[in-house]
């Protein structure tokens, strides 16, 4: 597995990623997942990818039952920013 660094923070990531967008829980079940994420991580992978809207929610959930150690992951949150400008 090759790997790159995440900016300047030191921190190395594989260059492949799993992500969970349409997969986990809709598509595949738990066992399945925690088999394709294990199988990831022994072929080097140390990049998960989840949001907190793939399949509601439950994506999440699906990732969090496996145990995790020495991985990165990356998550979104949705949120609306307002900015006014005062003269």
């Amino acid at each position: 597995m090759e790997y790159r660094h995440l900016g300047r923070s030191g921190i190395k990531v594989s260059e492949l990623s799993l992500g969970s967008w349409v997969t986990f829980h809709n598509q595949v079940g738990i066992d399945s997942a925690i088999e394709s994420m294990s199988a990831a991580y022994e072929a080097g992978v140390n990049f998960f990818d989840n949001a907190e809207n793939y399949a509601s929610g439950l994506s999440e959930e699906v990732m969090g039952t496996w145990r995790m150690r020495f991985l990165s992951i990356s998550t979104r949150a949705l949120c609306s920013v307002s900015v006014s400008r005062r003269e």
